[in-house]
């Protein structure tokens, strides 16, 4: 009766423990990743508005698409300046790295198109590749170099891929770490003070402290993993995009992944009107998995 007794609490036990694992696990880990549409090229910089409409890029195909919270998809923008990373501001523009001339957009809800930036000191930048937008209107661009088939250039025109800040209003970014070989997915935090960015050359990424004027420092390894796109939600956790979707606490520990059924997983974002859905772009595809936590784009 003793041994039956410690089996029976042992099972309970095991029972109360996953209850609540799955209870405080940010998805449930028996659904699978839904297929929204795979008409694409190459899917990209997922981003979402205050409504939670996501718009991503098909870069290949120069076009930026809506896919709204009633689930229509939709063309936003054709001939798109090869638009990948893009990120929303306060007043609802769509800030967009137009890769095709190694700018900045900022493209209004009406469509209205503004260069924010143009070269760094007179050289073209690498390539805009991602970005995020602290509480001030400042910039933070990952600027890597790849290759692409739209360029007539075939070398870097400035001496390493680094990491700038664009303040508001300003036309010239200030780099704020030079000292990584392929800076790539970033995000910070909506308090402002924290900035990750991962380093996809080196297979690493990076937690830094967001100084007053925006400069960084602080720099430390967060986890050993690059990253295309990143995102966080509401308690924290750190969303970084290659093989699916793998995320971490706050303390770089591992607490889930999701297995996209795609040879790329690019980027992604939390939409939908309760900011619980996480979308996500890879390769010729997007798809959306329903999560237990929100966003807090």
């Amino acid at each position: 009766m003793k041994i039956i007794s410690q089996i029976t609490f042992c099972l309970l036990y095991i029972t109360t423990s996953l209850s609540a694992f799955a209870q405080d696990a940010p998805y449930d880990t028996l659904s699978k990743p839904q297929l929204i549409s795979k008409q694409f090229s190459f899917t990209e910089g997922a981003s979402v508005d205050k409504k939670g409409n996501v718009f991503f890029t098909d870069q290949n195909n120069n076009k930026i698409w809506e896919y709204n919270t009633d689930g229509k998809l939709s063309v936003f923008l054709d001939s798109a300046g090869r638009s990948n990373g893009m990120y929303f501001d306060k007043k609802g523009n769509l800030v967009t790295c137009a890769d095709e001339h190694e700018q900045l957009w900022s493209i209004s809800p009406n469509k209205k198109i503004k260069v924010l930036l143009k070269d760094y000191q007179g050289h073209m930048m690498n390539g805009p590749n991602d970005i995020w937008i602290d509480n001030k209107g400042g910039i933070y661009i990952t600027d890597p170099y790849y290759q692409r088939p739209w360029w007539t250039r075939t070398k870097s025109d400035l001496d390493g891929q680094k990491v700038y800040y664009l303040p508001k209003g300003k036309d010239q970014p200030i780099i704020v770490d030079a000292d990584l070989k392929q800076p790539n997915g970033i995000v910070g935090t909506p308090d402002g003070k924290y900035l990750y960015v991962a380093d996809i050359g080196d297979n690493k990424t990076y937690k830094y402290t967001i100084n007053k004027n925006g400069t960084l420092s602080d720099r430390k390894f967060f986890v050993a993993q690059g990253s295309d796109g990143m995102t966080l939600d509401e308690k924290g956790n750190v969303y970084l995009t290659g093989k699916g979707v793998t995320i971490y606490n706050p303390q770089g520990q591992k607490i889930g992944h999701i297995a996209i059924n795609e040879p790329w997983t690019a980027n992604l974002c939390f939409g939908g009107k309760d900011k619980d859905v996480l979308f996500i772009t890879a390769s010729a595809a997007i798809y959306t998995v329903k999560m237990n936590v929100r966003g807090v784009e």
